[in-house]
């Protein structure tokens, strides 16, 4: 199947009133980290949290009233399964969607919340499509896939129209890719308009399904990988969306679950904006370094979903910061004997760094009796502060047995 910028156009001037037009401003301190000259696409303000909306209304628009009667199915880890909600009720559509089994709860709990029939089944993408197979046939409903149905992939291509009207003279537009509609419907829009602006797909170095495909000429399974990137984690990618991707799209690059960890922590504090892991690796991909062409160039980044479960969020943060060399822990031994804790604290005091929690450990601390293994967690300014904050516990007579 065949989706065109015209088909493009239509969807916009179809979705018009129902999905904002979401912002594209330059970003000062995400250019200042990565070199290049950063716009943010910001499709996360959209009401349910992701671009997905786009995509999810245009193919609702379209059905026909028979279709829209019965109501429609589809499978989705979350924010395909929101759009679907949110714009269902909207259009008094009746929405059933089946979730696997990481899907995060917030997504889970906000689809019911829209008045979705929610199922959640099984462990991966392919078991819930097999699952909402089953009620298609039994219920009569209409399957909408969430990265391979043409009207789809025509929706999140009217976010390039979007763009390339906010932001002149673009160099490149870095996007995350999970099933790939989103890059194919970017690349169709763009390289219609602007042949010239390098469409770059993102994907996390656990879910690299389309670099799969590109290597076998086709969309192949890979196995299921644990991954902060909830959005990406689609094991195959839709048979359209790679066939209209695949020569469009200028370069793929596999970013690691590190990198989106930090990047999800660097948009929290310099852009003040929470976003997903799958929003957060076209950043992870520049901070990484993987794109060194881009240095100087103009490139917007599709800022595409903030639905990441607080929970998660909070281990984000922590994981970030140890990356960052903001947060430490080390195991020093101490004497047990009054002053030994307060000379620890004293040192690490006195390097500049804060305390956030000490556990003793006495009985795995050695045949000493005396001494105590003490377990402390720092926060610090940087890696640099680290070997600083051993230096000093080092000379003070604080072996360190562990250091992270």
């Amino acid at each position: 199947m065949s989706v065109t910028l015209s088909d493009i156009r239509a969807a916009r001037r179809r979705i018009a009133g129902g999905v904002i037009v979401s912002p594209c401003p330059a970003s000062i301190p995400l250019s200042e980290i990565t070199g290049a000259r950063v716009y943010c696409k910001f499709d996360n303000f959209q009401r349910t949290g992701s671009f997905k909306e786009r995509g999810a209304r245009n193919a609702l628009l379209q059905l026909e009233p028979g279709q829209k009667k019965r109501g429609v199915i589809a499978a989705s880890a979350g924010n395909h399964a929101l759009g679907l909600a949110y714009h269902g009720r909207l259009l008094r559509i009746p929405v059933t969607v089946v979730m696997p089994d990481y899907a995060p709860l917030i997504k889970v709990s906000t689809c019911k919340k829209l008045g979705a029939r929610v199922i959640v089944a099984g462990r991966d993408f392919a078991e819930a499509r097999a699952q909402a197979d089953t009620l298609v046939d039994r219920e009569g409903l209409t399957y909408i896939h969430g990265f391979d149905n043409p009207a789809i992939i025509a929706g999140q291509g009217t976010m390039a129209l979007e763009i390339l009207e906010q932001v002149r003279d673009i160099d490149a537009i870095i996007c995350p890719i999970g099933g790939a509609g989103l890059i194919a419907g970017l690349a169709i829009a763009t390289k219609a308009l602007k042949p010239k602006i390098k469409i770059i797909g993102v994907e996390s170095v656990a879910t690299a399904s389309f670099t799969a495909a590109l290597k076998a000429g086709r969309p192949v399974t890979i196995p299921r990988r644990a991954t902060l990137a909830d959005g990406l984690a689609v094991l195959k990618v839709g048979s359209n969306a790679f066939e209209l991707a695949r020569r469009r799209v200028d370069q793929v690059v596999r970013v690691s679950e590190d990198w989106i960890a930090l990047a999800i922590l660097r948009m929290v504090e310099l852009e003040k904006t929470v976003v997903e892991g799958a929003a957060a690796a076209p950043l992870a991909a520049l901070m990484a370094g993987l794109l060194p062409g881009l240095k100087g160039q103009k490139v917007v980044l599709t800022v595409c979903g903030g639905n990441i479960d607080p929970a998660i969020l909070s281990r984000v943060i922590e994981k970030g910061l140890v990356h960052d060399g903001r947060l430490t822990r080390f195991t020093a031994v101490i004497s047990d004997r009054p002053g030994g804790l307060a000379e620890l604290t004293r040192v690490v005091a006195a390097s500049g760094a804060s305390i956030k929690d000490i556990e003793h450990d006495r009985a795995f601390s050695g045949p000493d009796v005396s001494a105590v293994n003490a377990v402390c967690t720092v926060e610090t300014r940087d890696h640099a502060h680290i070997r600083e904050l051993h230096r000093a516990l080092r000379k003070h007579g604080f072996p360190i047995l562990v250091a992270k």
